[in-house]
C-alpha cells in the first residue's frame, strides 16, 4: 500500500510538500479538480510540521464580498503566541490594527492615513510582510486561490517577490476554476529568484490506491478485487467520493453490494443515505448549512434552522465541520451542493427567508450572499436592492470583476423584471468599459437598443457604451465610432456627450483631420466643465492628455501630470489609468522611451488597484513594442506569440504582438512570416485599425517589398500610406514609414517626390518632442543626399540619426542608420571609415539576432577586402552561430537558392552548410531538421 501519514497514493506529494515548508523561503501551489484531496494533502503535512513552525489556515470563499486580503487576516489573527511583545515589532505593522483587532495588544499605534492610495496599500502589504517576518519560521495556508479577490491575489504576489526569509507559502486552488488562464496568481506572477516553487499536481487515485483508501477506512487488510474494481468505476478516483461511498455501506464487501445498497457513483446519492441517517434536528442544521453554502457561526446556522440543537450530532457524524473561530459548513463544497439538492422546494425558499433576515443584521452586510438569498427566496424587491448594492460596493472598492460578475448574474435570470433591465445593463455597460468581459455585454447592450420605448436621453448613454466598447474591447472601430457619433447626437448638450466626444478626438482612430479632432475635444470639455461628475472629467482630462501626446507636444507631459491619480473614488482612477494606457502606447510611438516606461508602470500600478483589466491588458501588447524598439528581443518571440493566445478576445492588443512578430521576421530574412504579421498589425483593414501601428507596419512592408525587389509595389504601397499619414495631420507617427517611403520614390527614379516628401515630413514634426521622428528625419535626408550622390552630407544626416537613435535607445534602427553611414564614407573614398562603421552595425545586428542585416553588412565587407568581424552570439549545442541561421532557414522550407538570398551567400556555400548540419544532426533528410532552440539541445532532427 502506498501510504505516507494518513495518505494514500500521495507520497511523492506529500514528500514534495514537507520539503517547501520546511526550506523557506518558498511557495507550493497545490492544484486539482473539487474532491482530490487538497486539503486533506495540506493538513497533513501542516501537521507534520507544527511542532517547529507556526502554521496559519486562510480559506477563500465561492460567495465572497469585496473585502480585500480577507483570506490573509483570516490567518494572521492566529499569531498573538507568536510575535514579540509590545514595543518590538516594526512600527509600519501598526497599518494592521484596524484589520487585526485581535492582535491589538502587541501591535505599535496605527500610522497617519496616506492620501495617496496607492502608497497606502504599499505600505499595508509591508506590515504583512514585517509582521510574518517577526513571528519566526512560519507555514501561510491559503485554501481555494480559484475563489480569491484581486486584493488578495496582489498581497499574495508581494510576499511571493519579497518573503520573509522563513515564510512558507502554500496555496490550494482548482486550476479550471481560476477565473482566467495563466497563473494561479494572475498574468502579473512571476517565479521569484529568492524562493523556491513547487506545483503539485494531484490527479485522481488508480485502482490499487482506492482499494488501499476504502480499506483504511474500514480498517481490513484488504477487499475483494471485484468491489475495489468496481468502486474505483463509480468513484472516477476522486478520494472524496471514496470516503462518502464507503461510509455509506453496511458490511457487504461484494461487488454487488454497491447496487444493492443503492449507492450511485456520484455523492449525491452518497449524501442522501447519509442524510437518512440524521434525527430530524441535526437534518435540520445541515439542510441550514446547505442553504447557507458557507461556514457561518451558529447564531446564523441557528436562525436558519430554527433550531441549532442538532448541530452536535452532525458534527459527530461528520456531515458538518467544524473551522476556526467558532464557524460551521460543509467540508467539502460538493457535500454542501448534494445537500442542497434533497432539500423540497418550498423548504429551500423558506430558508433562504430565514437566511436573509439573519444576514441582513450582520454589520457590514454581506451583500453578495444576501442577494444569492433574497433571489432563492423569491423575494425580486430584496434581490434587486441587494445585488445592485453589491455591485455598487464591489466597484466602489475595486473589485471591478466582482461587480461585472453580479450584474451579469442578474441581467441572465429569467426572473428579472422588464422594466429592471435597463439600469442595469447601462450600470453593467460602464463597469464592462474598464474589463475584459465584454461579448455578452455588446449582446445586452445591442437587445436594449431594439426596444422602441426607450427615451432619447437612456438610448444615447446605452449607444455611447455600447460604440465605446466596439472601439476599445471589441476591435470594431468603423461600428463603433458610427455608434458614438449617433449616441453624441442623441445626448445633445447633456455633459455624457463629452465622453463620446473626447473618444473621437483621438487621432489614431478615423480618418477626420487634426482641426476636427482639436473641435471635438474643445466641445467636450466646454460641456464637462457644465457638470459636476469626477470621473467624467478625468476621462476628458485624460484624453487631453493623450491627444497632446499623440502630436508630440511639448505640453503633454504637463498635462498628464494634472491626472488625479490619488482620487479617492475607484471610478475616477479607472479614467486615469486608462489614460495611462494611452500615454504609455503614444510616448513609445513618439520614442520618448524613458517618459514612457512610467507611464507603463502607473497603469500597471492602478488597474490593479481599481480592475481596470483592459488598459492593464493593452499595455501588454505596448510593452512588447517597447521591447522591440529599445533592442530586448531575447526571448521576445515567445513572449509575443504567447501574448497573441493569450489575447485572443482583445484584437486590437494582438496587433502589438503581431507587429513585434512581423519586425522580427524582416530582420531575420523570414518573407512570407513578416507580411502574415504585419497585415495582421493593421494592413488587413487599415482604415479600420490603430493608425500609428498601421504606419509602423506598412513601413514595415515597404521594406519588405524593397529587399524582394518589388520597387514598384513598394511605391504604390508607399503612396497610399503617405496619404492616410498625410490626411491626419500626425506627421510624427511617420518615424517607420517615411525613410522606406523615400527609399521607394528614390529606386524608381522619382527624386522630386522623395524630396518633397522628406521636406513635408520634417516640417510636420519640426516644432515636436518626437526624438523617433527627428532621428527618421535625418535618416530620409541622408537617403535623399546618398541617392544624389553628395556622399559627406549623407554621411553627417546619417551619423546623426544614428546617435539620435542610439541615445532613445533604438540600437536596431542606430546600427540600421550606422549601416547606412558607412556606405555614405565608402562613397567619399575613406574605405577605413566606411569598414569600421560597417562592422560595429554587423556586430550590432547580430548582437540582436537580426540575421539577414549581419549578413548583409558581413556580405559588404568581403565585398571589398575587410575581414568579417565575429559574430558574439553564444555558439548553442554542437552549431555555430552561421550553422544555426542556415538550420532555421531550411526547417522553415526554404530552398539553398532563398538561403543564399537571405544570408547573402553563394549557393555552394549554403550547400556546403546544410551537408555539415546532416551530419552534425545525425539525420538524413533536410525535412528532418527543425528549428533549433534557445537552449543547446534544441537544435536537433525531428
Amino acid at each position: 500500500m502506498r501510504e505516507v501519514g494518513g495518505l494514500v497514493g500521495r507520497d511523492a506529494a506529500f514528500r514534495m510538500l514537507l520539503e517547501s515548508m520546511t526550506h523557506p523561503p518558498s511557495v507550493a501551489l497545490v492544484e486539482g479538480e473539487p474532491g482530490i484531496g487538497k486539503t486533506t494533502l495540506v493538513h497533513a503535512a501542516a501537521q507534520a510540521v507544527r511542532g517547529d513552525r507556526t502554521v496559519l489556515l486562510g480559506h477563500c470563499h465561492q460567495l465572497r464580498e469585496p473585502f480585500p486580503y480577507g483570506p490573509v487576516f483570516e490567518a494572521l489573527r492566529d499569531l498573538m503566541d507568536r510575535l514579540p511583545g509590545h514595543g518590538r515589532l516594526n512600527p509600519v505593522t501598526g497599518a494592521l490594527r484596524g484589520h487585526l483587532p485581535e492582535l491589538t495588544d502587541v501591535l505599535p499605534a496605527a500610522p497617519m492615513p496616506l492620501t495617496d492610495p496607492g502608497a497606502e496599500r504599499h505600505r499595508l502589504f509591508r506590515a504583512v510582510h514585517e509582521l510574518l517576518a517577526a513571528a519566526g519560521p512560519t507555514v501561510l495556508v491559503v485554501e481555494d486561490l480559484h475563489w480569491a479577490d484581486d486584493g488578495t491575489q496582489d498581497l499574495l504576489r508581494f510576499l511571493r517577490r519579497r518573503p520573509p526569509e522563513g515564510l512558507a507559502l502554500v496555496l490550494t486552488y482548482r486550476s479550471q476554476d481560476l477565473p482566467a488562464t495563466g497563473p494561479p496568481l494572475g498574468p502579473s506572477y512571476r517565479h521569484s529568484p529568492e524562493a523556491t516553487s513547487v506545483v503539485i499536481s494531484l490527479e485522481p487515485l488508480d485502482a490499487h490506491d482506492v482499494g488501499a483508501l476504502a480499506a483504511t477506512l474500514l480498517d481490513r487488510p484488504a477487499l475483494p478485487p471485484g468491489f475495489v474494481t468496481r468502486l474505483h468505476e463509480r468513484t472516477s478516483g476522486i478520494p472524496f467520493l471514496v470516503e462518502e461511498v464507503v461510509r455509506s455501506l453496511g458490511d457487504d464487501r461484494e461487488p454487488e453490494a454497491l447496487e444493492r445498497a443503492g449507492v450511485p457513483r456520484l455523492l449525491r446519492e452518497s449524501m442522501t443515505e447519509r442524510l437518512a441517517r440524521l434525527s430530524p434536528a441535526a437534518l435540520g442544521a445541515v439542510r441550514a448549512a446547505a442553504v447557507l453554502r458557507l461556514p457561518v457561526g451558529e447564531p446564523q446556522l441557528a436562525a436558519v434552522a430554527g433550531d441549532a440543537g442538532g448541530l452536535v450530532e452532525a458534527l459527530r457524524l461528520g456531515v458538518l465541520h467544524e473551522y476556526r473561530d467558532g464557524r460551521y459548513g460543509f467540508r467539502h463544497a460538493l457535500a454542501q451542493e448534494a445537500v442542497y439538492d434533497t432539500i423540497p422546494g418550498p423548504d429551500r425558499r423558506l430558508a433562504h427567508e430565514r437566511a436573509v433576515a439573519a444576514l441582513a443584521a450582520v454589520d457590514p452586510p454581506p451583500l453578495v450572499q444576501l442577494t444569492f438569498h433574497a433571489r432563492r427566496s423569491g423575494d425580486t424587491a430584496a434581490w434587486l436592492r441587494y445585488g445592485a448594492a453589491a455591485a455598487a460596493r464591489a466597484a466602489a472598492m475595486g473589485d471591478t470583476p466582482l461587480a461585472v460578475e453580479v450584474l451579469e448574474e442578474m441581467l441572465a435570470d429569467p426572473e428579472l423584471p422588464g422594466s429592471e433591465q435597463v439600469a442595469l445593463v447601462l450600470t453593467l455597460g460602464r463597469l464592462a468599459l474598464a474589463g475584459l468581459s465584454y461579448p455578452r455585454v455588446i449582446r445586452l447592450l445591442k437587445h436594449l437598443l431594439t426596444d422602441d420605448r426607450l427615451s432619447r436621453d437612456l438610448r444615447g448613454e446605452a449607444r455611447l457604451s455600447l460604440g465605446l466598447m466596439l472601439f476599445g474591447q471589441g476591435g470594431d472601430v468603423i461600428a463603433g465610432r458610427s455608434a458614438i457619433l449617433a449616441a453624441v447626437e442623441e445626448l445633445g448638450d447633456r455633459p455624457l456627450a463629452a465622453r463620446g466626444l473626447a473618444a473621437l478626438a483621438m487621432p489614431g482612430w478615423g480618418a477626420e483631420s487634426l482641426p476636427t479632432r482639436e473641435k471635438w475635444m474643445a466641445r467636450a470639455e466646454e460641456l464637462v466643465a457644465t457638470a459636476d461628475d469626477a470621473e467624467l472629467e478625468a476621462a476628458v482630462r485624460g484624453n487631453r492628455a493623450a491627444l497632446a501626446m499623440s502630436v508630440g507636444s511639448p505640453d503633454s507631459a504637463a498635462l498628464a501630470a494634472t491626472l488625479p491619480a490619488t482620487d479617492p473614488s475607484a471610478a475616477v482612477r479607472r479614467q486615469v489609468a486608462r489614460a495611462y494606457c494611452n500615454l504609455y502606447d503614444l510616448a513609445v510611438t513618439l520614442g520618448r522611451y524613458t517618459e514612457a516606461e512610467e507611464y507603463g508602470r502607473q497603469v500597471r500600478t492602478l488597474a490593479e488597484e481599481t480592475g481596470a483589466f483592459f488598459p492593464a491588458h493593452l499595455a501588454q501588447g505596448v510593452t512588447l513594442r517597447v521591447e522591440l524598439m529599445t533592442g530586448r528581443w531575447d526571448g521576445l518571440a515567445a513572449r509575443a506569440a504567447a501574448a497573441i493566445e493569450a489575447m485572443e478576445e482583445s484584437p486590437v492588443a494582438a496587433m502589438e504582438a503581431h507587429f513585434v512578430l512581423g519586425r522580427l521576421a524582416l530582420a531575420s530574412g523570414e518573407w512570407a512570416e513578416a507580411a502574415e504579421r504585419l497585415r495582421a498589425a493593421g494592413l488587413d483593414d487599415p482604415d479600420a485599425r490603430y493608425l500609428p501601428l498601421v504606419l509602423a507596419a506598412w513601413g514595415g512592408f515597404i521594406e519588405l517589398l524593397l529587399a524582394r525587389g518589388e520597387a514598384g509595389r513598394a511605391v504604390a504601397e508607399a503612396g497610399r500610406a503617405v496619404a492616410r499619414l498625410s490626411a491626419t495631420g500626425v506627421w510624427v507617427w511617420g518615424d517607420q514609414l517615411v525613410p522606406p517611403a523615400v527609399s521607394a520614390l528614390l529606386q524608381t527614379g522619382r527624386v522630386a517626390e522623395a524630396t518633397e516628401l522628406a521636406s513635408r515630413f520634417a516640417e510636420g514634426t519640426g516644432e515636436e518632442t518626437a526624438p523617433s521622428a527627428a532621428a527618421a528625419v535625418e535618416l530620409a535626408r541622408g537617403t535623399i543626399e546618398a541617392a544624389e550622390f553628395r556622399h559627406e552630407a549623407a554621411a553627417a544626416h546619417f551619423a546623426l540619426a544614428r546617435a539620435t537613435y542610439a541615445a532613445m535607445p533604438q540600437p536596431y534602427a542606430a546600427a540600421r542608420a550606422g549601416e547606412a553611414e558607412a556606405g555614405a564614407r565608402l562613397g567619399m573614398g575613406d574605405r577605413t571609415a566606411a569598414a569600421a562603421a560597417l562592422a560595429e552595425a554587423a556586430e550590432r545586428f547580430a548582437t540582436l539576432g537580426a540575421t539577414r542585416d549581419a549578413a548583409r553588412c558581413r556580405h559588404q565587407l568581403r565585398g571589398f577586402g575587410v575581414a568579417t568581424p565575429a559574430v558574439r552570439r553564444r555558439a548553442t549545442g554542437v552549431l555555430s552561430p552561421r550553422e544555426r541561421e542556415v538550420a532555421r532557414l531550411v526547417a522553415l522550407g526554404r530552398t539553398n537558392k532563398e538561403i543564399a538570398e537571405v544570408l547573402f551567400l553563394s549557393r555552394r556555400t549554403v550547400e556546403t552548410h546544410v551537408a555539415t548540419l546532416l551530419r552534425k544532426l545525425g539525420v538524413r533528410s533536410r525535412t528532418e531538421i527543425v528549428v533549433p532552440a534557445d537552449d543547446p539541445a534544441g537544435t536537433t532532427g525531428a
